[in-house]
């Protein structure tokens, strides 16, 4: 429990007037572009609140934009519309060209241009109360009818039904037998029974969460790996993760650009970590805080918040922070929520870490990208880190405090650095990303290094014990320690078993970034079949780490100094949580998975 000062300071920065459960507050970030995000007004000659506190440095261009706002919103729908209509006569809807010219993108596209727009002018209750409406009259009565004893064990055998039937009516491929689906299908039972069994409070534990996040969690991965929208290998359809998975290694060749410019045109066709990873990730930092000062980033962030809060009955803070993680990483994303932290539950504070945990940043995606991992593995399984890190963390930790942000999703506004324009944002990103990236490349050299020295001391050790092949070493232990781990992802039993378990206890012990590189470029995990690959490359993909366990604790010991003892305790539970979050990603890739192959085929990023 909470001390009772924090307790006191808790009920001093509660609203007067409570919010309503049924009707959810985004407070996003004002920007110069327009009113606060998520937030719609109806009088749209009143400047907005940004352009009132920055008046002394507002552009004339912002002022003409502000006063005919309904005729630029309208050129731009119709410029956008009139593209859709055209591509649609020029190519139809089933295109012989390929997915390039394919009609689902741009009408996603269109869709989003044509709703955020429609928003504007329109309060998005005229959607959420009628559909408000529809689940109290059907979902709500229906659930009433079933006795409320009955309501758990049957939403339980539901989601294990969709398991069983989702997991094992498809036909059998190489690898991706049933046998081996039945593996993975039975590690997942086995990560949450575990989860269960070491749970802080059993009886607190909040089924509806656990139950609807791996529910959820499972919905995305059949989408990603089995629809045709979600992910089609065979490069005809217009699926949408291989859409975003290009756009991502599409950013690598613009940054290649500016490394031509800097050197030469045949060093930046270099395969150096050196020029093909770290300036890709100074630009994308660059990028997205050009987004984040615009007010993109927030609305999308925004968005997700709402959908997890709804969905799975977490608070607006945990949703905020975890909606976020995958976008901007593990220590952004808690300063969204600064003002909250010091008044958060302990619960709150573990789920904030395991969410940081249990995915990586966009910042460095597109690094491993660089590597050649698969981006569409990646992509997906950030998206499927956000329900996966709520359920687990609230079944090894459940809520047992009221919370502050309960009932209500808020991004507050963050004053500290704040940048002037998008110019100014932009420079800041590129200074920012420069700095991430020198840290990267200290860390892994360092890292690497102690490696060596450790496994130069252990290899002279094991000599005199006559282990000499293969040699004793760091990543030789570690292989053997999660041996088991690997064995319940659903790993062929074919030799792949200890080295997918090197693989993971490199990325626990030292970090996901060295366990890539090993997959990727070191020799001996070159024969590693297709199943085991795609399995890796999902269950690398978090933060997880001893490493990053200091980072959190230091970020948030930052924000919030007198709560430094509470994200103590909570710390190494929550990175337990958040690598088994990942790894219950990697189990339902290994459940669902057929073509594994078509997945390992060679990436525009590693050539």
């Amino acid at each position: 429990m909470a001390s009772p000062e924090i307790e006191k300071r808790r009920e001093d920065q509660r609203p007067s007037s409570q919010i309503e459960d049924t009707v959810p507050q985004i407070l996003g970030p004002q920007s110069s572009k327009g009113p606060p995000l998520g937030k719609d007004t109806h009088d749209h000659n009143k400047p907005s609140s940004a352009i009132e506190e920055h008046g002394t440095r507002t552009h004339a261009s912002s002022s003409i934009y502000e006063k005919y706002k309904p005729v630029f919103h309208l050129f731009i729908w119709l410029l956008f519309t009139g593209w859709w209509i055209a591509g649609l006569c020029l190519h139809g809807i089933h295109d012989s060209t390929g997915s390039r010219t394919g009609w689902l993108k741009p009408f996603l596209v269109w869709l989003a241009i044509t709703l955020r727009f429609v928003f504007f002018y329109v309060p998005i209750t005229v959607i959420t109360k009628p559909m408000h409406w529809v689940w109290t009259n059907t979902g709500v009565r229906f659930t009433a009818l079933v006795p409320e004893k009955l309501r758990l064990p049957l939403s339980g055998a539901f989601v294990v039904a969709v398991f069983l039937i989702g997991g094992f009516a498809s036909a059998e491929s190489k690898d991706n037998t049933r046998a081996n689906r039945a593996v993975s299908l039975f590690g997942l039972a086995v990560i949450v029974f575990a989860m269960w069994a070491t749970s802080k409070n059993r009886k607190a534990i909040k089924w509806h969460t656990v139950i609807v996040g791996m529910l959820m969690q499972f919905i995305i991965a059949l989408f990603v790996l089995r629809s045709t929208a979600g992910c089609e290998t065979d490069g005809t359809s217009d699926d949408i993760f291989a859409f975003f998975s290009e756009l991502a290694r599409d950013l690598l060749g613009f940054a290649k650009n500016g490394i031509a410019f800097l050197t030469d045109k045949d060093a930046s066709k270099l395969t150096w970590f050196l020029i093909t990873v770290l300036p890709a990730v100074v630009f994308f930092i660059a990028l997205v805080q050009l987004l984040y000062y615009n007010g993109i980033l927030q609305w999308f962030i925004g968005k997700f918040a709402i959908f997890f809060f709804w969905t799975l009955r977490v608070s607006g803070a945990e949703a905020v922070v975890a909606s976020a993680s995958p976008f901007i990483g593990q220590g952004e994303s808690a300063i969204l929520i600064k003002p909250f932290v010091e008044f958060l539950t302990m619960a709150e504070l573990h789920q904030i870490m395991c969410s940081g945990f249990a995915t990586i940043a966009g910042s460095v995606l597109i690094a491993y990208i660089a590597l050649g991992v698969n981006a569409q593995a990646l992509i997906s399984s950030c998206v499927m880190s956000i329900p996966a890190s709520l359920a687990i963390s609230k079944l090894r930790y459940p809520e047992t405090e009221e919370t502050l942000t309960s009932g209500r999703v808020v991004i507050p506004e963050v004053d500290e650095h704040k940048a002037t324009n998008s110019l100014h944002a932009f420079a800041n990103g590129a200074w920012l990303g420069l700095k991430i990236a020198g840290m990267i490349l200290a860390t892994l050299l360092c890292i690497i290094a102690i490696l060596g020295l450790a496994d130069g001391l252990l290899t002279w050790w094991g000599r005199y014990l006559n282990i000499n092949d293969p040699p004793l070493t760091v990543e030789l232990i570690v292989g053997y320690i999660c041996y088991p781990i690997a064995f319940l992802l659903g790993v062929p039993r074919n030799g792949d078993l200890l080295k997918v378990g090197q693989l993971l206890g490199t990325k626990l012990v030292v970090n996901e970034f060295v366990a890539y590189s090993n997959l990727q470029t070191d020799p001996r995990y070159a024969d590693l079949s297709a199943r085991s690959r795609l399995i890796s490359s999902y269950a690398l993909a978090g933060f997880a780490n001893l490493g990053s366990l200091g980072t959190q604790i230091g970020v948030l010991s930052q924000i919030a100094p007198g709560r430094t003892g509470d994200i103590s305790k909570v710390a190494f539970s929550a990175l337990i949580a958040g690598a088994v979050s990942t790894l219950t990603s990697a189990s339902i890739a290994g459940l669902l998975i057929q073509d594994q192959a078509a997945y390992f085929k060679p990436s525009a990023a590693s050539g």
